[in-house]
């Protein structure tokens, strides 16, 4: 492992162009765990009221009253998306791509890379953003930025609820608003989010046959379509492209590009802090 380390560090430092994969396994490394000591801090009143014991599992509770689900969710939006503390591991992968042609796709909807310092011009939020509405039919494909509206749940929520008055309405259609996650074919996908896939695509067709190396970051096996697959299929194609998975307990690659894969079986902070050093 040691030997595959060094080569990876190797292989990054001398890139010219990389593609970063980010699952949510990076933002686990970076300390925004949904479950354990960082949900008992947040969440332990719900826990007890609703028995359920992590953050993904209260995002499908199913809370009797709009005021509920809001008081829920106001809450987990506001401490994954807006109490955001600085990132050392994304500053870190920053500092190591920052003056290389990078580009990073991500499934976390939770905006870290923005508001850690990259180039918001470099990312594909393929998901969501925690920090949008949309309209619940969806009557139109345009989202909303819900940050005003989710300080005033925060500081008037009493009693696992809301008042009636902030729960979002379609400006449209007067239907409830919810949250811009991809979770079935009513996601929105708004003109930033189309531009965002522009961007991507565009950066890929510029190094389809270049010396590219293809980083995932704690993808696992939820969505591998979106960035695990691809990046496979994309080493497979180019034969100058190189892919390095670091995964803890999830670094894994295909016999087929094996000869030009590395797998790192370790937390990324760990990772990132022997290149830094």
């Amino acid at each position: 492992m040691n030997e595959q380390i060094k080569k990876a560090i190797d292989i990054i430092k001398s890139a010219k162009v990389i593609l970063i994969g980010a699952g949510a396994g990076l933002s686990t490394s970076a300390g925004y765990t949904y479950s354990g000591e960082r949900f008992e801090k947040y969440f332990s009143d719900f826990e007890e009221k609703y028995n359920f014991h992590d953050m993904y599992s209260g995002g499908f509770y199913p809370f009797e009253t709009e005021n509920e689900f809001w008081a829920y969710w106001s809450r987990n939006i506001y401490y994954n998306r807006y109490d955001q503390p600085a990132s050392e591991v994304h500053q870190k992968l920053l500092q190591l791509v920052k003056d290389k042609d990078y580009f990073v796709l991500t499934t976390n909807v939770d905006h870290l890379f923005q508001n850690n310092g990259f180039d918001k011009l470099r990312l594909f939020y393929t998901q969501g953003d925690y920090g949008l509405f949309q309209c619940s039919m969806p009557c139109h494909q345009s989202t909303y930025d819900n940050e005003e509206t989710i300080r005033k749940m925060i500081a008037e929520q009493k009693n696992f609820s809301v008042p009636t008055e902030l729960i979002p309405k379609c400006p449209k259609c007067g239907e409830n608003m919810t949250l811009n996650l991809r979770s079935d074919d009513k996601f929105v996908e708004d003109s930033g989010w189309h531009q965002a896939a522009y961007r991507y695509k565009k950066f890929l067709s510029s190094h389809i046959d270049d010396e590219i190396v293809l980083l995932e970051l704690g993808v696992g096996g939820n969505t591998p379509g979106i960035i695990k697959y691809p990046f496979w299929q994309m080493t497979l194609d180019n034969p100058k492209a190189k892919y390095i998975c670091v995964n803890y307990g999830e670094a894994v690659t295909p016999k087929q590009i094996a000869d030009r894969s590395i797998c790192i079986n370790d937390d990324i902070k760990n990772f990132l802090s022997l290149i830094k050093n």
